[in-house]
Formats: C-alpha cells, structure tokens, sequence
C-alpha cells in the first residue's frame, strides 16, 4: 500500500471517529418511551441508554400487589433500553452504511 492510500484511509478514519463521536452526542439528546400493562407503566430512555424518567399511573399502584408494580417496572424499562440500543445502532448504520464494523455496536460499553 503507497503512503498516499495510506494516508487517505487515515483521513477516512479520522473523519469517520469525528462523525461517531457526533452521532453519539446527538444520540444522548434523544429518547424512546416503552410502556408496560397496557400503558400504566412508561418508561423513557435516552440514547445514552440511560433511564431518563419512569411514569406509573395511580391505578396500579397497589400495596398489596407490590410485585405486579415491579414486573411492569421492569418490562418498561427493558424495552425502553432495547429501543435506546436500536436507536443507536440505526443512526450507526447510517454512517457506515449498514457494514458491521466490530465494536460499533457497543459504542456505549453495553
């Protein structure tokens, strides 16, 4: 390889980590919302992956039934952070153009 293809594939790389890093700013800004029990539990997570707020309706808050709270807790906020994870692999993919480059999937250490 000539140090001018070299060279050029640097400039790519160096070019390709500067839009990353700018698609994972852009991506803390966003957020995705997952409900559980028929929308009685809302979760909302950032790109960031990272549980931004979590919204429980009065009706399903019963002392009695703690467990039930918890399991929609739960199914909300992992399907929030799945969506969040989705999210980010979508604006990724764009920028590489739907290639599967290692390590790209776990920009966020997830």
């Amino acid at each position: 390889m000539s140090k001018k293809m070299l060279g050029d594939l640097m400039k790519q790389a160096q070019k390709m980590q500067q839009e990353m890093g700018k698609i994972q700013e852009e991506a803390k800004k966003k957020t995705v919302e997952a409900a559980a029990g028929g929308g009685m539990v809302v979760a909302t997570a950032s790109g960031a992956l990272e549980i931004v707020s979590i919204k429980i309706e009065k009706d399903v808050i019963n002392p009695d039934d703690a467990e039930m709270l918890q399991d929609l807790v739960v199914a909300a906020v992992n399907e929030a952070l799945r969506r969040a994870q989705q999210m980010v692999n979508d604006d990724m993919g764009k920028l590489t153009g739907g290639m599967n480059i290692p390590g790209m999937g776990n920009m966020f250490g997830q």
